[in-house]
C-alpha cells in the first residue's frame, strides 16, 4: 500500500494516465501544487494536506462542469484504501474469539456471557449486542461467516475506505441484534457474525442506489451487492432452524441506513489517512470494550 509523504495526502487515485495528468493541470490552474505517483498500475495525485479541501472541491467541480460521461467511459467512482487490512482485522477478531470460546478462556463460558439474549438486552445488557456478533456454534459456521464476510467487507472498504466501512458494519450490526431483541420473545438468543453480514450488504446496496453524477461505472460492479445478495439468501435459505432470518432483515435494514449516512460523508474524509485509522481503531476498540464488560459481568 503507498504511503504518502508527512504531510501530503492522496486526493485521486485512478488507473487511467490521463485523468491523473488532467487533474493536475486543474489543480495547478487552481494555484494548488500537486504530484503524481505511479504505483501498481494506480495513479496517485497528492496534494499537502492543508491543500486537500481545496484540491478536492476543485477536482468535483470540474467533473461536474466539463466531464460527460459519454464521452468519459472510463470515470468510475472512487475507490478507497484500507479494504484489505480491514478483512485481516475482521478475519482476525472472528478467530480470536473462537480459540477464546472454544479455550473457556479465564474458566468462562464466552457463548453465555456474549450471546444475544433479548430479554437481557432489553434489561440493559447493551454490550451482548456487539459481543454476540464475534461468537459461532461451530467451525462450519465460522467460515461461512469468515467468507462471506470478507467478500462483502472487500466491497464496502473500497467505497468508504476501510475504517469508515467496518465501522459502519459494527455498528449496524449492533443496531440489528438491537431491533432483534426489541421483536423477539425474551428467551430468544443469536450469536454470529451474519447480522454484521447482511448489515455490510444493506451498506453495498445504499451505495450502489444512491445517485451517479459525474462517473460511470461497469455495471457488474455496481450491482454486485445485489449479486452478494441473492447468494446469501440462498445461503440463508438452506441455513436450518439454526437461521435467525430477523436478524438478518435487521442487520441488512440497519445498514441500509449506516450506509446511506456513510456514502454522504465528504469525499474529503474519506480520503484522508486519520480519519480512516481512527475510524477503524473505534470499531475494533468497540468490539473490544463490549466483551471487557461482558466478561467482568460474567465474573
Amino acid at each position: 500500500m503507498y504511503q504518502s509523504p508527512p504531510g501530503y495526502e492522496i486526493v485521486l487515485r485512478t488507473r487511467s494516465r490521463d485523468e491523473d495528468r488532467e487533474s493536475r493541470l486543474v489543480l495547478d490552474a487552481a494555484g494548488v501544487p500537486a504530484k503524481s505517483h505511479h504505483q501498481d498500475g494506480w495513479w496517485l495525485l497528492i496534494v499537502r494536506h492543508d491543500d486537500l479541501t481545496t484540491a478536492t472541491a476543485e477536482l468535483n467541480a470540474y467533473r461536474q462542469e466539463n466531464i460527460e460521461p459519454s464521452h468519459h467511459g472510463d470515470a468510475t467512482v472512487p475507490v478507497f484504501e484500507g479494504a484489505k487490512a480491514g478483512v485481516v482485522a475482521y478475519t482476525g477478531v472472528l478467530i480470536s474469539i473462537a480459540i477464546l470460546t472454544a479455550q473457556s478462556t479465564l474458566g468462562l463460558q464466552w457463548l453465555l456471557a456474549g450471546r444475544m439474549q433479548a430479554g437481557r438486552v432489553m434489561a440493559g445488557e447493551w454490550w451482548r449486542t456487539v459481543t454476540a456478533l464475534t461468537l459461532h456454534v461451530d467451525g462450519v459456521h465460522l467460515v461461512a461467516n469468515l467468507v462471506f464476510g470478507a467478500f462483502l467487507g472487500i466491497l464496502a472498504g473500497q467505497v468508504l475506505g476501510g475504517g469508515v466501512a467496518w465501522l459502519a458494519i459494527v455498528v449496524a450490526g449492533a443496531l440489528g441484534n438491537l431491533i432483534n431483541a426489541m421483536v423477539r420473545a425474551p428467551d430468544h438468543a443469536s450469536i454470529g457474525a451474519s447480522t454484521a453480514v447482511f448489515a455490510a450488504l444493506g451498506l453495498l446496496v445504499a451505495h450502489a442506489l444512491r445517485p451517479r453524477k459525474a462517473v460511470q461505472e461497469k455495471l457488474l460492479r455496481r450491482w454486485s451487492p445485489m449479486i452478494g445478495g441473492i447468494v446469501l439468501l440462498a445461503y440463508t435459505g438452506l441455513g436450518g432452524d439454526r437461521t435467525d432470518v430477523v436478524a438478518h432483515l435487521a442487520g441488512f435494514v440497519a445498514g441500509l441506513l449506516t450506509g446511506w449516512v456513510g456514502c454522504s460523508l465528504p469525499t474529503s474524509w474519506l480520503v484522508h489517512s486519520r480519519v480512516q485509522q481512527l475510524a477503524g481503531f473505534a470499531a475494533i476498540a468497540s468490539v473490544c470494550c463490549a466483551w471487557i464488560v461482558g466478561l467482568i459481568a460474567a465474573g
